[in-house]
C-alpha cells in the first residue's frame, strides 16, 4: 500500500475556487475598510492596464474553448462584450448625458445583460453554427461590426459619447483605492472562469468538443448530436462575455463604442494565438505578454521623445514580428499542445 502523500496542483477546482474567492473577499474588504492611501503614478499605470487584462482574459479564455477546444472560429468576442455592456449601462445608469437610460438597481442589469447575450448567442449559433471555418468567422465579425455601427450611429445608445451615469458598485474610499478593489475581484472572477474554463476542457464534454474539431462528420456519424453541442458552447462564451461587458460598465461608470472595436478582437485573438489555442493557461499567459508589451511602451514613452502614436505603431510592430515568430516556429503557441494543434 502506497504511503506517498498526494499533492495539490494550481488545476485543482478546489484550489482555484478557493484562491478565487480569497481574491473576491480581498476586494470587498477594500471597499469596505475605509482605507485611504495614495499609489504613484506608475503603480496607478499597472493597475489601470491589469484591469483591462482581467477584463479581457474574461473574452479569451471563452474564446479558447470556442477555437482551441471546439474548432470554432469567433471573430465576435466584442459582440457579447458590447452587448452585456450596453444593456447593463442603459438599465443601471440614473442620469446619463445622452441615450435611453432606466435606473434599475444594478444586479437587475447585470442579470438583464447576461441574458440578453445567451438570446443573442443563441440566436447567432442555431442560425451560423451550421456554417464553417472562415464563413463562421465572417459572420461573427460581421455581427460585432454591426452592434458597433448601432451603438455608435444611433442616439438611443448615446452615439458616440455613450452612456454614462452607470452607478459604480466597487467604489471604495478613494480613487486609487477603488481601483485596487476591482483588481482584487476581477482576478477573482477571472480564477473561478478559469476553473470552468478547465471543467469543461477536461470533462468528457470537452473531450467530444474536441472530437467534433477533429473531425465533426466523424463524431455526428457515432451518434453524437454535435450541432447541439457547439450551441452549448457559444452560450458559454456568450454568457461569460456578456457578464464581462457589464464587469466593465459598473467600473467605468460609462460605456462607448470605443471600448467594442475591432481592436479588442484582434487584441484577444493575437494574445491566444501566441500563448497556445486549446491551452487555458496558454491563453491566460499569451494575453499577458500583449497587455505587459502595452504596459512596458506606455511607461517607457515617457522616456522617449516620440509622440504616443509613434509609440503606439512601434508597439505593433513588435506584436506582428512576436507572432510571426511564433507561426514560424513555434505554430502551436508558447504553451500549447503540438499534438493537439495537428488536428485544428
Amino acid at each position: 500500500m502506497s504511503t506517498e502523500t498526494p499533492t495539490v496542483e494550481f488545476s485543482d477546482d478546489r484550489l482555484l475556487w478557493a484562491v478565487g474567492a480569497v481574491l473576491v473577499l480581498l476586494g470587498l474588504a477594500i471597499i469596505f475598510s475605509g482605507l485611504e492611501f495614495g499609489l504613484s503614478g506608475i503603480i496607478l499605470i499597472v493597475i489601470e492596464v491589469g484591469i483591462f487584462f482581467l477584463l479581457y482574459a474574461l473574452l479569451v479564455l471563452p474564446v479558447n474553448v470556442q477555437f482551441g477546444v471546439s474548432g470554432l472560429v469567433n471573430f465576435g468576442p466584442v459582440l457579447w462584450f458590447g452587448i452585456g455592456a450596453y444593456a447593463t449601462a442603459m438599465l443601471a445608469s440614473t442620469g446619463s448625458y445622452q441615450g435611453v437610460t432606466f435606473g434599475f438597481p444594478w444586479p437587475i442589469a447585470v442579470l438583464a445583460g447576461v441574458v440578453l447575450a445567451i438570446l443573442v448567442g443563441l440566436l447567432l449559433g442555431v442560425t451560423t453554427l451550421q456554417l464553417r471555418g472562415d464563413f463562421l468567422a465572417v459572420v461573427t465579425l460581421a455581427a460585432a461590426e454591426i452592434l458597433y455601427g448601432i451603438v455608435e450611429k444611433v442616439g438611443g445608445f448615446g452615439g458616440a459619447t455613450g452612456i454614462g451615469g452607470v452607478p459604480r458598485i466597487f467604489e471604495a474610499a478613494s480613487f486609487p483605492m477603488t481601483d485596487l478593489a476591482v483588481t482584487f475581484v476581477l482576478a477573482g472572477v477571472v480564477v473561478f472562469v478559469y476553473a470552468l474554463a478547465q471543467r469543461i476542457t477536461d470533462s468528457p464534454y470537452g473531450r467530444l468538443l474536441k472530437a467534433i474539431r477533429s473531425d465533426e462528420d466523424a463524431t455526428e456519424a457515432l451518434g453524437k448530436p454535435t450541432f447541439r453541442y457547439k450551441v452549448l458552447v457559444f452560450i458559454y462564451g456568450a454568457v461569460i462575455m456578456g457578464l464581462a461587458g457589464s464587469l466593465l460598465a459598473l467600473y467605468n461608470g460609462a460605456v462607448s463604442p470605443g471600448f467594442i472595436t475591432l481592436d479588442v478582437t484582434v487584441l484577444v485573438w493575437i494574445g491566444m494565438l501566441i500563448g497556445g489555442a486549446g491551452s487555458n493557461r496558454g491563453s491566460v499567459y499569451g494575453l499577458a505578454i500583449i497587455m505587459g508589451l502595452q504596459l512596458f511602451t506606455r511607461i517607457a514613452n515617457e522616456a522617449f521623445p516620440v509622440s504616443q502614436s509613434q509609440f503606439a505603431a512601434l508597439r505593433l510592430m513588435i506584436i506582428g514580428l512576436l507572432l510571426v515568430l511564433i507561426i514560424r516556429y513555434r505554430p502551436s503557441g508558447i504553451w500549447g499542445n503540438p499534438e493537439e494543434r495537428e488536428v485544428l
